[in-house]
């Protein structure tokens, strides 16, 4: 199962001072790779009582504010921000051998904001949210399904309302790694870590 990573390279003179715009070239670089689903991502949260969890959650957005998703308040994930309010993100991209991680901060997004993109959604997955209560004991399918049918109709051809419990997160990325793959395992890796007057980066070892 072992592969040799001979794609590309990364050098400390191609950095940007901002790590959002390499990501940006990133994420487009694995769009046109045809990546499966390039924003797809592991999102690593941790408990009040300090264990770790992870699970793989879509970016919805990327910009100065950071990198945004959006969940159920009441999942564990949501339980855990509300306990440890920090998140780390990781994307891999197997066909530009890339990967990037973000750790950071982690906040609600705005209302409106949430709103909007709840309305953007098909209107069967904005049913699904009121249905699904994300994490919790079912007794078989059929329970799941008789609630979509109780929330369709419940909405009828109205507009379909976004739950309380439901909305958008925002990671501020307080340090950035891109990691391009090179033979040998002597990868290329370069970390941003936020300063005061903007971002400081450095290569480190493989």
């Amino acid at each position: 199962m072992r592969r040799a990573y001979q794609r590309g390279e990364l050098d400390q003179a191609q950095l940007p001072d901002d790590p959002l715009e390499l990501f940006t070239a990133w994420m487009e670089a694995a769009v046109q790779a045809g990546e499966l689903e390039p924003n797809a991502m592991a999102l690593a949260t941790v408990s009040g009582e300090g264990q770790p969890h992870v699970r793989f959650v879509l970016l919805k957005d990327a910009t100065p504010a950071g990198f945004v998703f959006f969940s159920n308040y009441e999942s564990r994930k949501g339980r855990d921000l509300e306990a440890v309010a920090r998140a780390s993100l990781a994307f891999w991209w197997p066909r530009t051998e890339r990967q990037v991680r973000v750790d950071g901060a982690v906040t609600k997004l705005a209302a409106a904001e949430s709103d909007a993109y709840f309305h953007s959604r098909p209107r069967g997955s904005q049913v699904g949210a009121w249905a699904a209560r994300q994490g919790q004991p079912i007794t078989d399918r059929r329970e799941l399904e008789d609630a979509v049918e109780r929330y369709t109709q419940q909405f009828g051809a109205g507009p379909v309302e976004r739950p309380p419990y439901w909305g958008g997160y925002v990671v501020t990325p307080e340090r950035m790694e891109f990691w391009q793959g090179r033979r040998d395992r002597l990868h290329d890796r370069f970390e941003y870590r936020r300063e005061a007057g903007g971002w400081g980066k450095r290569r480190l070892a493989p």
